[in-house]
């Protein structure tokens, strides 16, 4: 055991005061870096309640089911190396977005109507749903987690390569198709922040509720069907949280990278849980990272924005080098 792992209750509260923390500080970076509103009438209001706070809260439940489904992920897999879009989803919703700018040429980057922005967050949720269903019915099922890993892989190769042929037979869907492929949180709104909110609530639910089941996991599947675990049932409901989880963020924010591998990894560095912790402590973490990451794309070069997924795939980048190194014989 590491002597300097916290208890996870600590790890929960510490995690929650930089929740709080990186609230205030997201609300109060505005377009030309840092800008606390002064003013707390008309405009001022305007601004913090219909753009700053629900993008703030977007970006931290974003970054919440990233972690809670990486951490589904690396104990369904029985690997640290596995992240929420293993199954396909990232590339079937870049692919789904890129059909969507095809047929009706609305540009993510310029959408301005609500209606725009849902076609959007539509094309991203359906065609991630769809990569995972064709994952699925390539595996055959749940039954045999290789194959079920396998065919992600191809999947996710097959429909990248999709979507790259859409913008190669479309060169101007490069530029708008930008934002999505970086990630970007600037499109975030309360009917956004709603969604994710109830997502988290069902996907959370759902991975708490196995969480004994992930830990038998661990163990080998022999083991677990030893002591009762129905190995079919609980992986379809886990691969169908983490296809929820996973689409409904990259649905909304785009690729981002790292934080549903990152956040799992931080907190068994930290804390050394059962899955029972860790889930909800890996979506505590994951919403951390995001909204920190989010905070320093917009104010490190105000008032020009950062991608934020270029962000996160510095810092995580940097992080899983760090503990490899420190990790080396």
């Amino acid at each position: 055991m590491n002597a300097l792992a916290k208890p996870p209750a600590s790890l929960a509260a510490w995690l929650l005061a930089a929740s709080a923390a990186l609230l205030a500080l997201g609300v109060a970076v505005g377009s030309l870096g840092w800008e606390p509103l002064r003013d707390d009438t008309g405009a001022g209001l305007t601004i913090l309640w219909e753009i700053r706070l629900p993008r703030t809260v977007g970006a931290w439940l974003a970054g919440a089911l990233l972690g809670l489904a990486g951490a589904i992920a690396q104990g369904l897999f029985r690997n640290p190396l596995a992240d929420p879009y293993l199954l396909g989803s990232a590339t079937g919703a870049a692919f789904g977005v890129a059909v969507l700018l095809v047929v009706i040429g609305a540009a993510p980057a310029a959408a301005t109507s609500w209606a725009a922005l849902f076609g959007t967050t539509g094309a991203a949720f359906v065609g991630a749903l769809a990569g995972v269903a064709v994952t699925l019915a390539m595996a055959r099922g749940v039954q045999h987690t290789l194959r079920l890993l396998l065919a992600g892989v191809i999947v996710g190769m097959v429909f990248g390569a999709f979507a790259a042929l859409m913008m190669f037979l479309a060169p101007d869907l490069l530029r708008t198709m930008q934002a999505f492929l970086l990630g970007t949180t600037g499109f975030l709104g309360w009917p956004a922040a709603a969604a994710l909110a109830v997502s988290l609530a069902v996907t959370a639910g759902v991975a708490i509720a196995f969480s004994r089941a992930l830990d038998a996991l661990a163990l080998g599947e022999t083991t677990a069907a030893s002591l009762g675990v129905a190995l079919g049932p609980v992986r379809l409901l886990l691969v169908a949280a983490m296809a929820l989880a996973t689409g409904t963020a990259v649905a909304h924010v785009g690729l981002i990278a790292f934080i549903g591998l990152m956040a799992p990894h931080l907190v068994r560095a930290l804390a050394k849980p059962t899955h029972r912790w860790l889930l909800p402590l890996s979506a505590l973490a994951g919403g951390v990272l995001l909204l920190a990451a989010d905070v320093i794309a917009r104010w490190l070069l105000a008032p020009r924005e950062l991608p934020v997924g270029v962000v996160t795939a510095v810092l995580g980048g940097g992080y899983l080098l760090a503990l490899m190194q420190r990790r080396q014989p």
